[in-house]
């Protein structure tokens, strides 16, 4: 008889709760279904499943990342794309999540990935706000890639898209068979035909306190990777931001004021890595699997994510982990050359003056 090792015994029994969980999600519905059928469909105890995954929700996330992990991309074009083939290429990714049509309703909402009724406290409707414009941001990214007449930002469009994609995805759960897929990918391309101006004019940047400039050592951590690409992270120079779930909407702010071609990183963090952290990591992946089903795998963002789980890269910029968290630094030479924190630090990082304009302006003075 073949000993299993105590990891290989915990693989085997998560393995076990997970295909269990899938099984009665798909039957019951997250909010009917029971911890203690999970448990005898796995043939395990209750508490070997709370061992796992210490609530229901975060066992429901599991059995959704799960379901993306395992996904394989669809064909990709090769070539770089129009904008509005861009725009549709995304919609036709992401509309591949949409329930089929003998699915049941709790069968549809685990297809589609539905978050419906998990987050209805205010936690964790604040991190869906949240990640609601990191997607808009990274989209934005993407479409920004494409071919286009006319320059410029394109998150408002990004935003427009989403809003789309995101309505069809409900009436899909409440009201099956209505509308057509084709026709709202087709839709997504004619937004990007008659792209909206990209308004952005928040009220409290002039407010925002300038950097703590200085020269601090800099000692990044090792083999952190970037959610989107999986490539391991180099941290070199550039601006660094590290936010909690409710500040995620500061990214735009640090990538709006960088300087053209300068590197910007965002790691998220928080105090709740089984729920939050889980959802942060759900709603990552599922972006990035849609962005590289329509723009290629080696698309590339020039926006690398990294999931700080273990605070790593939080505890060497001096960030915490709230929800909270904004906390920025300028690096360059290997040097943390500025510091923010607060409301508005991915901005005062990002537009913080590099060594060679500090000693230009003392020489000046």
């Amino acid at each position: 008889m073949v000993r299993l090792t105590r990891a290989q015994q915990q693989a085997r029994t998560r393995a076990a709760v997970l295909a269990a969980a899938v099984e009665e999600f798909t039957e019951h519905g997250f909010a009917a279904a029971k911890v203690d059928r999970i448990a005898a469909r796995a043939e395990l105890t209750r508490g070997a499943v709370y061992s796992n995954f210490p609530s229901k929700r975060s066992l429901y996330l599991a059995v959704l990342l799960d379901s993306v992990q395992h996904e394989t991309a669809s064909s990709v074009p090769g070539e770089r794309l129009d904008l509005p083939d861009g725009a549709e290429a995304f919609a036709r990714a992401w509309l591949e999540r949409l329930p089929l049509a003998g699915d049941t309703p709790d069968a549809g909402k685990v297809r589609s990935r539905s978050l419906t009724g998990v987050f209805e406290d205010e936690p964790g409707r604040a991190a869906m706000a949240g990640l609601a414009r990191l997607d808009g941001l990274l989209l934005a990214l993407a479409l920004e890639s494409c071919r286009t007449p006319r320059a410029g930002r394109r998150v408002r469009l990004a935003e427009l898209i989403l809003t789309l994609l995101h309505g069809a995805g409900h009436l899909a759960e409440t009201a099956p068979g209505f509308g057509d897929p084709f026709d709202v990918a087709r839709a997504c391309r004619r937004l990007a035909d008659h792209a909206a101006d990209d308004a952005w004019d928040p009220p409290h940047l002039p407010y925002i306190a300038a950097p703590r400039l200085c020269r601090d050592a800099w000692t990044p951590p090792a083999d952190l990777t970037d959610a989107l690409t999986g490539q391991t992270m180099g941290f070199d120079d550039g601006v660094i931001v590290v936010l909690g779930t409710d500040r995620l909407g500061a990214a735009e702010e640090a990538v709006r004021a960088a300087r053209p071609g300068e590197a910007v990183t965002i790691a998220l963090v928080t105090d709740d890595p089984a729920e939050i952290g889980a959802l942060v990591r759900l709603r990552i992946t599922d972006l990035a699997g849609c962005l590289r089903g329509a723009f290629g795998p080696d698309a590339g963002l020039p926006l690398p994510i990294v999931l700080d789980d273990r605070a790593e890269l939080a505890a060497a910029v001096g960030a915490g982990t709230a929800a909270d968290t904004e906390t920025a630094v300028r690096v360059q030479d290997g040097t943390i050359i500025a510091r923010a924190a607060g409301r508005g630090a991915a901005h005062a990082a990002a537009t913080a003056p590099s060594l060679a304009e500090r000693h230009t302006g003392t020489e000046e003075a």
